[in-house]
């Protein structure tokens, strides 16, 4: 089996100019796949990451600054991307993704909104505009990043909870509507990842509480995740290109966890 068994593909990564979704598009591209990326962030940073990905990999690479929560920015992005593929994109991972912390009765109308945009008509927009054209070509791979909290719930995540929850209610639905062909829809389901934004968001719970970061984790993973580690964004990517490449063709409507035990309670 080759090494680079995505040789000749050509992927969308939304979200990935960082985090797990940049982690995803360089797996996908040290397995040979042509990359379009998607995110906001600095010019010349983007640029720099651009460049660094296609003379690591000896792929192509763009970047498209689509605001994913507005559709026919979604629309311009997969335009954009398969343009980048010279008119196919075979495979598109619906990562970007956004989440706040609020009681129900005091969750804001716009953040809820912002949430239902991000994390669930995105990915239907971007589905919907990618299906055809991999129908068209026989073989397509269509992975959703959910969460863990898309298969349990945990208390002031209202909007999270229930995008991811309904993410995964798409994933199904995509799954069986294309049982019949070479095209896949999965989701992937992570606990915490240890990225920037969880890491910072324990040095803060950390400052507030006089402890140090090395406890506050502690407290949280046994409230969540009975592993006690984080999930490292590099298996999240790997899981994800396995569900891209040749073993996963019967692999249709899952949602796979990476979450340390969380969902095992």
């Amino acid at each position: 089996m080759s090494t680079r068994p995505l040789n000749g593909r050509c992927a969308l990564v939304t979200g990935s100019t960082a985090g797990i979704g940049l982690a995803i598009a360089d797996e996908l591209g040290k397995q040979g796949a042509d990359l379009v990326l998607n995110g906001f962030g600095i010019d010349g940073a983007i640029e720099d990451l651009r460049a660094s990905l296609e003379k690591r990999h000896g792929v192509r690479v763009t970047h498209h600054q689509a605001d994913v929560s507005c559709r026919v920015e979604v629309q311009d992005l997969v335009d954009a991307a398969h343009a980048h593929g010279r008119g196919r994109v075979d495979i598109l991972v619906n990562n970007a993704g956004y989440s706040i912390e609020a009681p129900t009765e005091s969750f804001g109308i716009e953040a809820w909104d912002h949430q239902v945009a991000v994390n669930l008509s995105a990915p239907f927009h971007a589905i919907r505009c990618t299906l055809p054209g991999m129908r068209l070509r026989g073989w397509g791979r269509i992975v959703n990043v959910a969460s863990v909290l898309g298969l349990v719930a945990v208390p002031n995540r209202i909007g999270y909870v229930a995008t991811k929850h309904a993410l995964i209610g798409l994933t199904k639905v995509v799954a069986l509507e294309t049982a019949g062909t070479a095209i896949t829809c999965n989701a992937v389901c992570p606990g915490l990842v240890g990225n920037d934004r969880v890491r910072e968001s324990h040095r803060k719970q950390a400052l507030e509480t006089r402890q140090s970061p090395e406890e506050v984790q502690r407290q949280v993973m046994a409230l969540r995740q009975p592993s006690g580690n984080y999930i490292p964004s590099e298996d999240v990517a790997a899981m994800v290109a396995y569900l891209c490449g040749p073993h996963a063709s019967e692999v249709r409507g899952a949602a796979w966890t990476l979450d340390g035990g969380w969902s095992a309670r």
